[in-house]
C-alpha cells in the first residue's frame, strides 16, 4: 500500500521526536509531520539546566540532538499540517496540507499555544505594543520599558532574556509570589534591571503610536496604578499555554480544558491513537515529562502495531536509516557557494523539489548599495547553481532601498509570479521561499477544492505585504500560506519583508510584532495564520 507508515507522529516538540527516536529505532516506519518548527515551545528556550544529564544547553540544542538521534534510525520528518482524520478502519488516514498518509497507530503531540489574559486593550494591541513571544519581538522594544504579565516558568526567565534589549522590566504576578522553582524565579528577582511586583494585575492598556498607557491593580491593598510614557513600550503576557486539540475535538475525548484524556500508557479514547507532552492532562509540563510521555507512548504504540500488521497481514517499507538532520531552514548567511550554504542533506532534499518543478524560474534581483545586497546576491547565485530551472537576473543594482534588497520571483519570460522577498530568505524563511518557488513553478503543493475554489474567486488586485524576521518561529506559516495564493492567481501579488531592513515600512504600520500582515496597505492583521484565515482577510 502506497503511503503507508507503522505510525504518523503530529507535532515535532520533545514529546514527538521521543517516540520517533523509540519507534524508529525499534524498526518501524515513522513519520513526523510539523506544521511550524520541529522543537515545539522548547526550541525558543535560551538556557535549559534541569534536563537530567545535560548540565546547561539550549531549547533548540537539545531537540535537534533528538531529531538527529531519530533521524539516525530511519525515522522521516516533513513540514506539513494536520487537516484531518479518518480513523474508522485498521488503516488509518491522516490528512495534510501536503496529502494523505496511511497508518495502523496515530500519536498526537501536538503541544499548547499561548494563552491570552483578557486586560482591556490586549486584543487591539496586538502586535502594536502586546507581545507573546520574546525571541521574536524582543527587540523591537530595544531602550524601552517592558511590562511581563505572568508569574511561572516562562515568565521568569523570559523576564531576564528581555533585559538584553529593554531600559527596565516590570514583572506583574497576580498571585504573591512565582510559582517556578526558585532557581529561576531568584534570577529574575535578583536581577537589578527587573522589578517584581505581586499581587499585581494588568486592567488595561492604549496608546496613539503604540502603548503609550498602562493601568494596573494591586488586588490586596486595591491600590490602582497610571503609568504613563511619551515613549512607547512593550507589554509581554506569559501566563501559560492553551492545548492545541482543535483538529481531534470529537475524534478522542478531551476534558473540559480541552485537554486530550490518556489512560496510564498514553492512549486515547480511540483505537489506536495516542497522545503525549503538553496537550495531555498532567500535573507538570516540562521538557522531561514530554520526552517520558513519548517514549511510553511509543513503546505502546510497538505492540499496538504489531498486532495490526499480525491482523492484516500488512507492513510497510521501512526506509535506510539516514546519518545526516534535515533542516528547515538555512542557518548561513553570506557565503559565495552552494557547499558553504547548504549542507549535503540540505541539497539532496533541494534537489528532490527543484526536480519536481514543471517551469523554469527566473529569479530577479534589485539591489542596493548596501551590505545585505551583496548577502543576497550571493545567496540567490549558491541557491540557482542547484539546478539549471533556476536562473538568475541582476536587474537593477541602484534600487530604491524601500524595496530593494529584493528577489521576484518570475517566470522565464520574464512575467512576474507575484512572489518576491525583500531581504534575505534565510533563517526560518528558507523552507517557506522554497515552498514558493515550488508552487510558483508547479505542481506545487495541493490544496482542498474549496481552498483552491475561494482562491479562484479573488478577483480584484490584491496586493499583500508579510513583514517578518528570520528568527520568528510564527512567520514561515503565514508566508507559506500567502505565497500559496499568490501563486495560484496572478490577481494577487504577495511580497514578504525581513521587517530589520525596512524601517520606513515597519513604522507606518506601527508594527511591534511579527508576522504582520498588511492587505492593500489597508487591513493589518498580527500573528500567524493558515490559509483559510488568509483568505477570510482577503475577501473583507
Amino acid at each position: 500500500m502506497d503511503n503507508l507508515y507503522d505510525v504518523v507522529i503530529i507535532g515535532g516538540g520533545p514529546a514527538g521526536l521521543t517516540a520517533a527516536l523509540y519507534l524508529a529505532r525499534a524498526k518501524y516506519r515513522v513519520l513526523v509531520l510539523e506544521k511550524e518548527q520541529f522543537g515545539g515551545q522548547i526550541a525558543i528556550t535560551h538556557e535549559v539546566v534541569n534536563y537530567p544529564g545535560l548540565a546547561k544547553t539550549g531549547g533548540k540544542e537539545l531537540t535537534d540532538t533528538i531529531q538527529q538521534q531519530a533521524e539516525s534510525f530511519g525515522a522521516e520528518f516533513m513540514l506539513a499540517e494536520a487537516t484531518g482524520f479518518d480513523v474508522s478502519e485498521d488503516i488509518k488516514a491522516v490528512h495534510t496540507n501536503r496529502g494523505d498518509f496511511r497508518c495502523f497507530g496515530i500519536l498526537l503531540a501536538t503541544g499548547a499555544h499561548p494563552r491570552t489574559v483578557g486586560f482591556q486593550g490586549e486584543e487591539e494591541y496586538k502586535g502594536r505594543g502586546v507581545a507573546y513571544c520574546a525571541t521574536c519581538d524582543g527587540e523591537f522594544f530595544t531602550g524601552k520599558e517592558i511590562f511581563v504579565v505572568g508569574g511561572g516558568y516562562a515568565a521568569a526567565e523570559e523576564s531576564v532574556f528581555l533585559t538584553k534589549f529593554a531600559r527596565h522590566v516590570t514583572i506583574l504576578i497576580r498571585n504573591d509570589d512565582f510559582s517556578c522553582a526558585a532557581s529561576v524565579a531568584d534570577q529574575a528577582k535578583m536581577h537589578e534591571k527587573i522589578t517584581v511586583l505581586t499581587n499585581t494585575v494588568m486592567e488595561e492598556v492604549s496608546g496613539a503610536n503604540g502603548l503609550t498607557y498602562a493601568r494596573y491593580k494591586n488586588t490586596v491593598t486595591g491600590e490602582v496604578t497610571e503609568y504613563r510614557s511619551e515613549d512607547s513600550f512593550g507589554v509581554f503576557v506569559f501566563v501559560g499555554y492553551a492545548p492545541a486539540t482543535e483538529i481531534v475535538r470529537g475524534t478522542v475525548e478531551l476534558n473540559e480544558q480541552g485537554y486530550i484524556i490518556t489512560d496510564g500508557s498514553q492512549k486515547t479514547s480511540a483505537e489506536g491513537i495516542y497522545a503525549a507532552g503538553d496537550v495531555c492532562i498532567k500535573p507538570l509540563r516540562q521538557v522531561v515529562t514530554a520526552t517520558g510521555d513519548g517514549a511510553l507512548a511509543a513503546t505502546e504504540l510497538e505492540k499496538y502495531v504489531a498486532a495490526m500488521q499480525r491482523k492484516t497481514g500488512l507492513r510497510a517499507d521501512v526506509p535506510v536509516p539516514k546519518q545526516s538532520k534535515p533542516k528547515a531552514a538555512a542557518d548561513t548567511q553570506g557565503s559565495s557557494t552552494s557547499e558553504e550554504l547548504f549542507t549535503a542533506e540540505m541539497r539532496r532534499q533541494l534537489d528532490t523539489v527543484f526536480s519536481r518543478m514543471e517551469k523554469t524560474l527566473l529569479l530577479r534581483l534589485y539591489l542596493d548599495n548596501r551590505p545585505i545586497s551583496a548577502e543576497l546576491e550571493g545567496f540567490i547565485t549558491s541557491l540557482t547553481a542547484l539546478s539549471d530551472k533556476l536562473h538568475p537576473e541582476v536587474y537593477d543594482r541602484q534600487a530604491d532601498e524601500s524595496f530593494a534588497p529584493c528577489v521576484e520571483v518570475c517566470f522565464a519570460d520574464g512575467t512576474p509570479t507575484g512572489l518576491a522577498f525583500h531581504g534575505v530568505p534565510g533563517g526560518h524563511e528558507f523552507t517557506s521561499f522554497v515552498l514558493g518557488l515550488y508552487n510558483a513553478a508547479g505542481p506545487g503543493q495541493d490544496m482542498d477544492p474549496d481552498i483552491r475554489e475561494m482562491i479562484a474567486g479573488i478577483t480584484q488586485k490584491t496586493d499583500i505585504k508579510i513583514l517578518v524576521t528570520l528568527s520568528c518561529t510564527m512567520c514561515p506559516d503565514l508566508v507559506a500560506a500567502t505565497q500559496k495564493i499568490a501563486a495560484s492567481n496572478p490577481n494577487v501579488c504577495a511580497h514578504v519583508y525581513d521587517i530589520h531592513h525596512f524601517e520606513d515600512l515597519k513604522n507606518r504600520h506601527k508594527v511591534m510584532s511579527v508576522p504582520c500582515l498588511v492587505v492593500n496597505d489597508e487591513t493589518v492583521s498580527f500573528g500567524k495564520k493558515n490559509i483559510r484565515q488568509v483568505l477570510e482577510l482577503i475577501r473583507g
